[in-house]
């Protein structure tokens, strides 16, 4: 304890991580066979890890992948957790080794593995173009398969679909604040050497781009309520994509709140969405008693979750949203701007649609 002072103890992210593992304890303690020590033990790292935010240990991913990928592979009964496991595992291995091959080449072309030092060498121009500007987006490929923009969206989908849900929500809370980890990690200091910034930048842009269209896109014709949560959990991933593309990486505080905020809205949103209704192909859902009538509280704060993913005003993920749009504009990213606040509105009306079907009333076929 002589190690942990007062205000780290008291800081935001062991909070989230307090608050966020007593939230899977609970799910876990609802389980046909009750709580075991092995998954009190995941439970627990999972939680630390997703409260730590996205501080800058990029070979903090694979630590999290190979816990994910476990948590899901240890019980063979459970054949929606082997068929995630197996999917996250071809996934994410295959983007693990190509990144890698591209910190690898870097290393290579500068003789150093040092991020800030890479940059230094590479503007004495002593190296030729082609390699680095290969082994750059090689190097941030993970990261952006981990933070789940699309095309990478299905993984989170898949997840929250077909995984429990004291596992599914920390799980991916703890993947994606894994990819913002490698990503600003790979990215300190490229501003030194202009232009990997500009490579690194547009690249960034258009994946942000590509996640904003195809996640909206998808939330739109989803008709399960755990896959909107999850197609949600990643656009909260391309606003991280967008704020990075400005050119104007977050702070510490920015990203720990991000985090904070993915982790206990996932929590809820997933939570929620395993008791709302499948929506029918016309639009319309199949209605039982609806869920706000049997559990009040519980239904609003699942819906107050939700609505945090979604951006909707008044909730802590507005702010996000707004702020990524403020960035955007201050740097006069329009596109990108209009593409942020057309995800927006979708999101917006999956959360209402949402919030009518947990009420009792019907969308409109």
């Amino acid at each position: 304890m002589n190690a942990m002072t007062t205000e780290a103890l008291l800081a935001p992210p062991a909070w989230t991580a307090i608050a966020a593992w007593m939230a899977g304890a609970s799910l876990l303690s609802l389980e046909r066979r009750g709580p075991s020590v092995i998954a009190l033990v995941v439970l627990a790292a999972l939680a630390a890890l997703a409260g730590l935010g996205g501080g800058g240990e990029p070979y903090r991913a694979p630590l999290v992948i190979g816990l994910v990928v476990a948590a899901m592979a240890r019980d063979s009964s459970e054949t929606l957790h082997a068929e995630c496991a197996i999917k996250l595992l071809w996934v994410m291995g295959g983007a693990m080794a190509l990144s890698f091959a591209g910190l690898q080449l870097l290393t290579l072309a500068t003789g150093t593995p040092v991020v800030q030092e890479q940059w230094a060498v590479l503007r004495l121009g002593l190296d030729p173009r082609f390699l680095w500007s290969t082994a750059l987006p090689l190097s941030l490929l993970v990261g952006l398969v981990l933070l789940g923009g699309a095309p990478f969206h299905f993984w989170i989908a898949d997840v929250f679909q077909g995984v429990r849900p004291w596992l599914a929500p920390l799980g991916v809370a703890a993947l994606q604040l894994a990819g913002a980890s490698w990503l600003l990690a790979r990215l300190e200091g490229v501003s030194a050497f202009q232009p990997a910034a500009l490579l690194s930048g547009s690249l960034l842009w258009i994946a942000a781009l590509v996640a904003f269209v195809g996640g909206a896109l998808t939330l739109l014709v989803q008709r399960r309520p755990e896959r909107r949560a999850g197609t949600l959990a990643s656009l909260n991933g391309a606003l991280l994509l967008a704020a990075l593309a400005t050119g104007r990486p977050p702070n510490a505080q920015a990203i720990a709140a991000w985090g904070a905020h993915l982790t206990l809205a996932l929590t809820g949103a997933s939570t929620l969405a395993r008791f709302l209704p499948v929506s029918s192909a016309g639009g319309a859902a199949t209605l039982g008693a609806p869920l706000f009538r049997r559990h009040p509280g519980a239904t609003v704060v699942g819906l107050f979750a939700l609505f945090s993913l979604a951006g909707v005003p008044g909730t802590p993920g507005s702010a996000l949203w707004f702020d990524t749009a403020r960035a955007l504009a201050e740097s006069r990213e329009v596109a990108l701007l209009v593409v942020v606040a057309a995800a927006w509105l979708a999101a917006f009306t999956v959360a209402v649609r949402q919030m009518r079907e947990a009420v009792g009333v019907p969308a409109p076929a």
